[in-house]
C-alpha cells in the first residue's frame, strides 16, 4: 500500500474549513490527478486571496461608472440593475479596482505562489 502523502497545496485558503476540503479531495484523486489539483487549488486561493485585498481599496461611484463602460451591454445592464453597492463584490469589479491601484492579477498571483509553481501550472493547466 503507497503512503499517504499530504498535499502540496502552497497557498492555503483563507477559509480553514475550505482546505480541509482542498487537502481531503487532492488525497482522494488518483495520483496520476494530484499535482494537477495541487496547482489548481493552489493558483485559486492565490486568486481569491488577490481579490480580498481590493478590499483595501474603496471603490468609488466613478470606477463603477467606468467599469460599466467597458461591459457588454447585457452585461452592463445586468450590473446598473444591480447597482454600485452591490458590484463591489463581483471579482470582475475587484480586478478593476486592483488593477487601477497597479496590482495586476496574474503578477500578484505569479509572486505570490513563485515563478517555479506558476511555470508549472501553466506547463500542465493551461495545455
Amino acid at each position: 500500500m503507497m503512503p499517504l502523502i499530504a498535499p502540496m497545496i502552497h497557498i492555503k485558503h483563507p477559509e480553514a474549513k475550505c482546505n480541509a476540503s482542498q487537502e481531503s479531495f487532492v488525497t482522494s484523486a488518483p495520483v496520476e490527478e494530484r499535482r494537477f489539483h495541487e496547482l489548481f487549488f493552489t493558483i485559486g486561493n492565490a486568486t481569491i486571496i488577490y481579490h480580498n485585498r481590493a478590499k483595501d481599496f474603496e471603490p468609488y461611484e466613478a470606477d463603477y461608472l467606468e467599469w460599466l463602460g467597458g461591459l457588454p451591454e447585457k452585461v452592463r445592464a445586468g450590473m446598473e440593475e444591480k447597482g454600485f453597492k452591490e458590484c463591489r463584490s463581483i471579482l470582475s469589479f475587484t480586478r478593476y479596482v486592483m488593477e487601477k491601484n497597479d496590482i495586476g492579477q496574474e503578477e500578484f498571483v505569479r509572486n505570490l505562489v513563485g515563478k517555479a509553481i506558476y511555470d508549472e501550472y501553466l506547463q500542465i493547466c493551461m495545455k
